[in-house]
């Protein structure tokens, strides 16, 4: 007698078959970092081994914009994809004010809302552990990060800068006190290393929100001599300033404190990503590296003090709508990852990032969602298949760098600035002067008058808030 014996082959295939594993997101974002703090972007003071070397397996985009030219605006589109003006974030919470000035300046939210779907919402939602530590900047209790999809929460709060300073004790509510001498920038490393260690086999998102480099600024000692040796070897030690509006801007590095401050950004820059390669995770995360704004060079000339980084050739620093003000460094490793040290001079802006992201991950954004951000995918390998846009910056209030309320528009190598005091326009070539240092308006009248009127058709779609004047 003949039996028949079935084996289940195919079921047994498709039981094998390994479920692909989700990308993971390692989000580094440096508070106040200039576009020409680095040494891969051609810093001559400031020293990044580590960075210029994860610039070489990555993509560099130089023409890359904060949304907005202040902290809590560019971190909130960061999170959303969404413009700070639909936000009603449109300055640093909760701003300095505008008594006795010439404009009264809106009102914003103090939070960011509840009802906004934030990355790491979309992410968790996806089966995502979710984690943050450092700066967070976009609201009090009950707004937190852990109240905005993230797992964890270290350190993240409502002030802007460290309370305590970097050594500990640090005086935040939500980090407790390391032992005499640690550093900030070290221990929300040391925490970012711990959750990539106990994370196991769930895909992830970390977002490492630097309080470095913003004010106090306070040296890492371990470092300090380093530069104050290197600044010694120099032909001038001190730094040169010229008048910008209301403000004063530093033309030099020439501030080994500071230098010391990036430093350690970088050597725990380097420790993130060891410890990627080293768990085999590095290829399969995408690693964004930037700043949420320009760097602090330009202050109010009433302070005693002067900002203590340059972004030269870019003109104005943080606070301001030139360029030194909200162009900022960009590192992106996407997926997989083999293109090595690649340029791309594409125009892209904070609330890019949640598509772009979004995209890679192949998930869909909410279909709810009014988002503001284009996915910039392509433009890793065909930088011509992104169509010029505009990329607009609402900024209607005062600054202690200076500025005073104004925006601007970028659309395609035209820059047009409106200053809301004097009702003043200026228009640049930014493929021709990256500095602004030719403006243009009256010698292209036509051209400034088109770019300011859509300068205002795209914020009033917005339904942006506006000065007004004082009484």
């Amino acid at each position: 007698m003949r039996f028949l014996v079935f084996i289940p082959l195919v079921v047994s295939i498709v039981c094998c078959e390994p479920i692909p594993k989700k990308p993971n997101l390692v989000f580094i974002l440096v508070d106040d970092l200039g576009w020409k703090d680095l040494g891969y972007m051609g810093s001559e003071f400031y020293e990044t081994p580590n960075i210029d070397q994860f610039s070489k397996q990555s993509v560099n985009f130089t023409n890359a914009y904060s949304s907005g030219s202040v902290c809590s605006p560019s971190r909130a589109a960061i999170l959303t994809g969404r413009h700070p003006v639909r936000l009603q974030i449109t300055d640093w919470i909760p701003g300095m004010g505008s008594d006795g000035k010439a404009l009264n300046t809106p009102g914003i939210a103090n939070q960011l809302s509840l009802d906004e779907v934030t990355l790491a919402e979309r992410l968790r939602q996806n089966g995502y552990k979710t984690f943050f530590a450092g700066k967070w900047h976009l609201g009090d209790t009950a707004f937190y990060p852990e109240d905005q999809g993230f797992d964890i929460n270290i350190g993240g709060h409502d002030k802007g800068s460290p309370p305590g300073g970097y050594y500990a004790p640090y005086k935040n509510p939500v980090l407790e006190d390391g032992p005499e001498g640690e550093y900030l920038t070290d221990r929300l490393t040391d925490e970012s290393l711990q959750f990539l260690d106990n994370v196991g086999d769930d895909p992830f998102m970390l977002y490492l929100s630097f309080y470095t480099v913003h004010t106090p600024i306070q040296a890492n000692i371990k470092y300090l001599k380093k530069f104050e040796d290197k600044l010694s070897q120099m032909e001038t030690q001190e730094s040169t300033t010229r008048t910008e509006g209301d403000g004063i801007t530093t033309l030099d590095q020439r501030n080994p404190a500071y230098a010391s401050m990036v430093y350690a950004m970088d050597q725990n820059v380097g420790r993130i990503i060891e410890k990627l390669k080293k768990k085999g995770l590095l290829e399969h995360t995408i690693v964004v590296f930037t700043s949420d704004n320009g760097g602090l060079s330009t202050l109010d000339k009433d302070r005693n003090y002067a900002g203590p980084t340059s972004v030269l050739p870019l003109r104005g620093g943080k606070g301001w709508l030139y360029e030194g003000g909200i162009r900022v460094p960009l590192l992106y490793k996407p997926l997989y990852y083999k293109g090595g040290a690649r340029v791309v001079e594409t125009p892209v802006v904070g609330h890019d990032f949640y598509p772009t992201i979004l995209s890679q991950m192949e998930l869909a954004t909410p279909e709810d969602l009014t988002g503001d951000g284009i996915d910039f995918t392509p433009a890793i390998s065909h930088p011509e298949s992104i169509p010029e846009r505009d990329i607009v910056w609402h900024y209607p209030h005062y600054h202690g760098s200076g500025w005073t309320p104004g925006s601007a528009i970028r659309s395609g190598k035209w820059k047009l600035i409106e200053f809301y005091e004097t009702g003043k326009v200026e228009l640049y070539d930014l493929k021709e002067d990256m500095a602004e240092a030719n403006e243009l308006s009256d010698l292209l009248p036509k051209k400034t008058e088109m770019l300011k009127e859509l300068l205002h058709a795209q914020l009033d779609s917005m339904n942006a808030a506006h000065t007004t004047a004082a009484p």
